[in-house]
C-alpha cells in the first residue's frame, strides 16, 4: 500500500510539473503589456487568441497532428515486425543494426538534417507533406523499433503456438493473441513517435523548403517578430497535444494506484 501511495504522489507531482509551465505561456497569450518589474501584465486582452484561432494558425496544427499521426502509423507498422526480430531472434550483425538504429541520436541535428537534405533532394521528395513524414521516420524510428524490441523480448511465443493449434490462423492469432499482449509496449512507442515527431522543426524547415508549414514554424516566425503574445497563445495550442497524451498515460497508472489505495 505504501507503495501503490508512492507511486501516485510521483504521478501527481509530475502531472503539475508539465502543467505550471504552461502557466506564464498563458498569461502571455492574455497579455497587452507585460514589462518587467510588474509580476503582472499591466492589460489584458484577447488579441492574441483571436490570431491563434485563425484559419492559418488552425490549419498548421492539424497539418502538424496529420504529419505525426501518419508518421506514428508508419512507425508502427515498421516498428512492430523490427522489434519482434530484434527482440525474439539473434542473427549475424544484431549489434550493427541496433548501432544504426543509436545513429540519428548519437548525430547532432544539424549533420542529420543537412544529409536528409540532400538525400531528399535528389530524390525529389522536398517541398512535399509526404516528404516530410518519410524523414520524421529516421528520429521517430528508434524509438518505436527499442521499445518493440524490449517488449518482445520477454513475449512468451508458446501462446501463438497454442492458438494456432487450436485452429486460428496467422491474422486472428495476431489481433487476438499478438497484438493484446505487446498493446501496452506499442502505445509507449506510438507516445514517444508522435512527440518526437510533433516537435520537429529543424527537419520541417529543410525538407518542407517553407512550405509545410507546421506549428513549430508557424511558432517560430511569431517568436521572431518579437510578437510574444501570439507567440504564447501558439505556444499553448502547441504543447497541449504533448501535455494531455502525457497526463493521460499519468492518469492511466494513478488511477489504477488510486482504487487500490481507496480500496477498503
Amino acid at each position: 500500500m505504501r507503495a501503490e501511495r508512492l507511486r501516485l504522489l510521483a504521478g501527481l507531482a509530475l502531472a503539475l510539473a508539465l502543467v505550471l509551465p504552461l502557466l506564464p505561456l498563458a498569461l502571455w497569450s492574455l497579455a497587452h503589456g507585460w514589462r518587467f518589474p510588474d509580476l503582472l501584465p499591466q492589460a489584458w486582452s484577447l488579441r492574441a487568441w483571436g490570431v491563434a484561432s485563425s484559419a492559418g494558425v488552425l490549419g498548421s496544427l492539424g497539418l502538424t497532428l496529420g504529419i505525426a499521426a501518419a508518421t506514428t502509423a508508419l512507425a508502427a507498422l515498421v516498428g512492430l515486425p523490427a522489434g519482434r526480430a530484434l527482440g525474439l531472434h539473434d542473427f549475424p550483425g544484431k549489434r550493427a543494426v541496433l548501432l544504426l538504429l543509436l545513429v540519428p541520436a548519437v548525430l547532432p541535428g544539424i549533420a542529420l538534417v543537412l544529409g536528409l537534405h540532400d538525400l531528399f533532394l535528389r530524390l525529389g521528395l522536398t517541398g512535399s507533406t509526404h516528404g516530410v513524414i518519410l524523414a520524421h521516420l529516421v528520429p521517430v524510428l528508434p524509438y518505436m523499433v527499442l521499445v518493440m524490441a524490449s517488449v518482445f523480448a520477454g513475449f512468451d511465443t508458446r501462446i501463438e503456438a497454442q492458438a494456432r493449434s487450436l485452429g486460428a490462423g496467422p491474422v486472428r492469432c495476431f489481433l487476438q493473441v499478438t497484438l493484446p499482449a505487446v498493446l501496452p509496449g506499442l502505445l509507449t512507442g506510438a507516445l514517444f513517435a508522435f512527440l518526437v515527431s510533433w516537435s520537429q522543426y529543424l527537419l520541417t524547415l529543410a525538407i518542407g523548403g517553407g512550405r509545410v508549414q507546421t506549428l513549430p514554424l508557424v511558432l517560430y516566425a511569431y517568436v521572431a517578430a518579437g510578437r510574444n503574445d501570439v507567440a504564447g497563445a501558439i505556444a499553448v495550442l502547441y504543447a497541449l497535444p504533448g501535455i494531455l497524451l502525457l497526463l493521460g498515460f499519468i492518469g492511466r497508472i494513478t488511477g489504477r494506484d488510486l482504487g487500490r489505495v481507496l480500496r477498503p
